[in-house]
């Protein structure tokens, strides 16, 4: 982990707001609601000892003042001759956290700080605790040491706004100075001694010519600027605050929830700053849990997916009060793809077990919709049954009842239906929910869900009770003649096809046992005992496709002898609920996984993990799922190897502008960027026999589990 120089998130909960900084130049900036980083110009940075320059983070090109654009012949001698430089590479290091990212050069240390805390439930929290939750800031403190200065030397801290339609502006109130652009972006101090300015370029606010001039609204760049006198050293604390004012989301109407507590970014900086030590402490301690508990390589890791997953949340408020919670697909913006629902739930139940709930409620209320199903080459439509959509939506803009933004009828791969797997999602997710907070009453409220479910996946086995073996074999009717793909959608056979694929397999196995777990409880005995005879149905026909070698086909049945690592990817629900897994199937899997984990097949000549043998593509929020598997079910040793490639896939140049990403074509991002999905890593942090609890007490959601 020697690269420094890597963009990561910066974001408070719910606002899907994000400062992304960290690579050079201006590749960053403070973003609401974008698919990638802002590209702004950040000045941070003190005077040099000489007093007569100034040196900052490299996070800016500079020699951009823009007065050509009206000085067009350069008469007015307006501009300054260039003071800022950047430190040198050599001079600056970082280390950072979930919480906490330090930066450290000269006689200047910087350090951003993202809240990393529970989001309580909005029906049952209180006011303070709801409102302190989703304070729509993070904090920042800049100290410099001048004890062996000889003069006062000033600080500085400020960004060039990129939205040309909006422009910068200075904060000036009562125990409150900052710069803003517009109403929906601004950085402020409560020091008394810190002063703001706007100006073309740094050096105007640095060295103004007059204190008059010091508010021209036509720059594009705002400074806030401190003042350390000779032989002291003094922390300036900043608060950087994002604002999104009115409608939120179309489809269904939305403001964004923490309206009901602040009208305007001053608000939201005032109430930030007056919380500045409670929310420090709470992300120190967060970042000393994890590293406690992880290599060096999967702290820096899930630390970073942690900021990612952040930067994605959306808490909205319907125009009846009711909460939402989204979750951003990165630089897609796609609204709580399901996807990515399941595999953040374990993260999210940690923290905030309410917000699952909150989404498989609307998957329920709005996106679920009733279908058949085809055999392949077939135009008979036979009873499937209910099924969910592949998201919400996309880019604010919520779909249609029933229908998502991205599957289309006809294909065969990418942008196709993933209707079955998007069945098992709900099953799955609401199974870790129910087991984790035991909400009995939720439970009842969706008997009939639950039901409908595994009538839907018992149907889209086979029509035909004799000929079932517990693996989906039918398309569902909505992708036309189409084919059914899985999350993995582009991917090849290995692992895209839904239909007969070993992926899914499992991951049906390990639906029934959720589905016979929670029917049980709620007494369906019949519909219990079903699920429990096609979970036996589905560990046979698996255990049955091995090789004399122990290998698994990646599709059962169709001569797709690809070989594959997320066969074993299923078998974390079970674990994660405290369910008994058969251990013949758990030796197959584990015989399986020792025979492609190796050059050539399943790894790449890094170490890293590939997730098909016959695709070069790999996504690491499915790896890190995949890793803990292996280790805390299979028994296998952590490897210490990958981890070490995986780190080097997110610290790769190429790959660094867009913070932590998931999908990699050989370690270069090149999808599934700017994305949340890798928190699956908090998994790594659980050494116990019951993970969701244990994680929850270490790191701590507020809410009880329900009697």
């Amino acid at each position: 982990m020697n690269r420094k120089f890597y963009n990561a998130h910066h974001a408070p909960v719910g606002a899907f707001a994000t400062l992304t900084l960290g690579q050079k130049g201006s590749t960053g900036g403070l973003g609401l609601e974008l698919a990638g980083p802002a590209n702004e110009n950040l000045y941070v940075g003190i005077q040099d000892r000489d007093g007569g320059s100034f040196r900052a983070l490299p996070f800016f090109t500079g020699g951009e003042s823009h007065e050509e654009d009206f000085d067009v012949e350069h008469l007015s001698g307006f501009g300054r001759p260039n003071a800022v430089t950047a430190f040198a590479d050599e001079e600056i290091e970082r280390t950072m956290g979930a919480g906490v990212d330090e930066w450290r050069a000269g006689d200047m240390v910087f350090r951003l700080i993202s809240p990393v805390r529970s989001v309580p439930d909005p029906e049952t929290a209180t006011v303070e605790a709801l409102k302190t939750a989703i304070t729509p800031a993070i904090l920042a403190e800049l100290t410099i040491d001048n004890r062996e200065g000889t003069t006062s030397r000033k600080v500085f801290f400020g960004y060039q706004g990129s939205d040309r339609a909006a422009g910068m502006r200075v904060i000036k109130e009562p125990g409150l100075t900052g710069i803003a652009q517009h109403t929906f972006t601004a950085i402020a101090s409560d020091d008394p001694a810190v002063h703001a300015g706007i100006a073309f370029q740094p050096e105007k606010v640095l060295e103004p010519d007059t204190e008059e001039n010091l508010e021209f609204l036509v720059g594009r760049l705002g400074l806030l600027v401190g003042t350390v006198p000779a032989g002291q050293i003094h922390t300036f604390r900043f608060a950087i605050a994002f604002f999104r004012e009115g409608t939120a989301t179309t489809g269904i109407k939305t403001r964004y929830l923490y309206r009901r507590f602040f009208n305007d970014i001053e608000s939201v900086l005032r109430d930030a700053l007056k919380g500045f030590e409670a929310t420090k402490h709470e992300a120190e301690a967060f970042d000393a849990q994890l590293q406690s508990r992880l290599s060096p390589e999967r702290a820096w890791m899930a630390a970073h997916a942690i900021r990612s997953y952040f930067g994605s949340t959306q808490l909205l408020e319907r125009e009846d009060g009711q909460p939402l919670w989204v979750v951003n697909e990165g630089e897609y913006r796609m609204m709580n793809t399901f996807d990515l629902t399941i595999d953040q739930a374990f993260f999210e139940l940690v923290l905030n077990p309410w917000t699952v709930r909150n989404v498989l409620d609307l998957y329920v209320e709005r996106y679920a919709y009733e279908d058949g199903a085809r055999f392949p080459g077939s135009d008979e439509v036979h009873p499937a049954g209910i099924a969910f959509t592949h998201d919400m939506g996309v880019g604010n803009a919520f779909s249609r009842p029933g229908y998502s933004g991205y599957e289309q009828a006809r294909l065969k791969g990418c942008f196709s239906y993933m209707s079955v797997e998007e069945l098992m999602n709900w099953v799955l997710t609401a199974g870790l929910y129910d087991s984790h907070t035991r909400d009995m009453a939720w439970a009842i409220s969706q008997r009939e869900t639950f039901l409908a479910s595994l009538r839907s996946l018992v149907n889209r086995d086979n029509p035909t009770p004799a000929d079932r073996n517990g693996v989906v074999g039918l398309d569902a009717d909505r992708c036309q003649g189409g084919a059914e793909i899985t999350t993995y959608d582009s991917l090849d056979a290995s692992l895209g096809q839904a239909r007969n694929n070993l992926y899914l397999a499992v991951k049906g196995w390990a639906s029934y046992l959720l589905l016979e777990d929670v029917l049980r409880r709620l007494d369906e005995v019949e519909a219990a005992n079903e699920a429990k005879e096609q979970a036996a149905k589905a560990a046979q026909t698996i255990m049955s496709a091995a090789n004399e070698e122990g290998l698994l086909p990646a599709v059962i049945g169709e001569g797709v002898e690809a070989r594959i690592i997320p066969a074993i990817e299923a078998l974390v629900y079970p674990f994660a609920l405290g369910l008994e897994i058969d251990p013949e199937l758990q030796a197959t899997l584990s015989k399986h996984l020792s025979a492609v984990l190796k050059p050539g097949i399943c790894k790449f000549a890094d170490g890293g993990w590939k997730l098909s043998s016959t695709s070069r593509n790999s996504w690491l929020s499915k790896i890190y799922l995949c890793q803990f598997v292996a280790e805390r079910v299979l028994g296998f040793a952590a490897d210490a190897e990958a981890d070490v490639a995986h780190v080097n896939w997110l610290l790769d140049e190429e790959n660094a502008y867009f913070a932590w990403s998931d999908q990699m074509l050989q370690g270069k991002a090149v999808g599934s960027r700017y994305y949340p999905r890798g928190v699956t890593s908090i998994l790594w942090a659980a050494t116990g026999e019951n993970p969701l609890a244990e994680l929850a007490k270490a790191f701590g959601h507020t809410e009880q589990p329900v009697a």
